[in-house]
């Protein structure tokens, strides 16, 4: 078996992202509700989002070019908005705890 750095790269990224809805999901039930827990339910629906598109990523060289670049425009707009609600919950919970 030939395995490539695309390969191994998209294997690491695609475990990764695994892991990542696994603390999400673990972590859930620690969140207390109000804000924080809107914003995880959010964070969460993100996390799935990504592991769905990073489970296409093999399948790149198989779909046509169009359908490539839609996957990954669409998972570059959630990174953006999943980095700024991450950004913005950080700064409420600190602005909380500061308070």
């Amino acid at each position: 078996m030939d395995l490539n750095v695309n390969t191994v790269l998209n294997v690491a990224a695609i475990l990764i992202m695994f892991y990542c809805l696994y603390l999400v999901l673990s972590l859930k039930s620690s969140i207390p509700g109000g804000m924080v827990g809107k914003r995880w339910n959010f964070l969460t629906l993100l996390v799935v989002l990504f592991n769905i598109g990073y489970l296409a990523t093999p399948f790149f060289g198989q779909l046509p070019p169009e359908i490539m670049r839609l996957i990954a425009s669409l998972i570059f707009i959630f990174g953006a908005i999943y980095v700024a609600v991450t950004v913005h919950l950080i700064f409420n919970i600190i602005r909380e705890l500061t308070e």
